[in-house]
């Protein structure tokens, strides 16, 4: 039974993604990265933190470097050219006011029609959402708002720099009301985006693999919007 409604991407010319770690993009999202690239869509990521604490047997000061080169790979795969990846403590982001003037520094700066994050709740149906996750969605959340408040961060307004409305907010595995409409090949660069974090799934010993996580996702989406791949999305338009 068809129950989301397609997510028409007519307008959209920038997108920012917006999430805590390297791979988070890659669980279905890069997919749809990957469309949105192909029609000229400009995609731009930021991590807030590189996931230094992610990998038990290397320490952070190892993993940071390599969770981050294996990013820039995933971003290659999709068409993605402007990542950034901040400072932020993996493991210890916060829902706080920094972290919301940065985030809402990026948006002026990218000036998108579409940030794309993850969800923000506790119960993200897969299990606990990771605190990163939540602390990231709910700080998008804020700074989308705060972005187009002149009055908000206002030290970043010089030099030509203005403040930002967007117009979409796109959050995945959180309730959605939405699919995205995603291609064989999207699928496969999608899939291949995710295998790029290779160091970092070696060493989660459980994980499913790529194909096995992306293709469920997306023909999950699919089934749900009358399509054969799709990554479901809760789509807010922003007031």
């Amino acid at each position: 039974m068809t129950t989301l409604e397609r997510f028409d991407p007519t307008g959209i010319r920038r997108v920012l993604c917006v999430v805590a770690h390297p791979d988070d993009m890659e669980y279905g999202g890069s997919a749809a990265v990957a469309e949105w690239t192909a029609q000229g869509i400009e995609v731009s990521y930021l991590l807030l933190t590189a996931g230094e604490a992610g990998m038990r047997h290397l320490s952070p000061e190892q993993t940071g470097p390599l969770r981050a080169a294996e990013q820039r790979e995933a971003c290659d795969i999709v068409g993605v050219k402007n990542l950034t990846i901040l400072d932020l403590p993996d493991g210890l982001v916060e829902h706080s006011i920094e972290t919301r003037r940065r985030i809402a520094l990026a948006i002026r700066q990218a000036q998108p029609d579409a940030v794309i994050t993850m969800t923000w709740d506790l119960d993200a149906g897969w299990g606990l959402n990771h605190v990163d996750h939540r602390s990231t969605g709910l700080a998008v959340v804020d700074a989308i708002r705060d972005a187009d408040n002149p009055w908000l961060f206002r030290e970043q307004l010089t030099d030509g720099l203005a403040e930002w409305k967007t117009t979409w907010l796109l959050a995945t595995a959180h309730r959605p009301t939405h699919a995205i409409e995603v291609s064989e090949r999207g699928l496969e660069l999608g899939i291949a985006s995710l295998a790029a974090h290779r160091e970092y799934l070696a060493a989660l010993t459980d994980h499913p693999t790529p194909t096995d996580l992306v293709t469920g996702v997306l023909t999950g989406g699919g089934e749900q919007a009358g399509l054969r791949y799709a990554l479901p999305v809760h789509a807010y338009r922003m007031g």
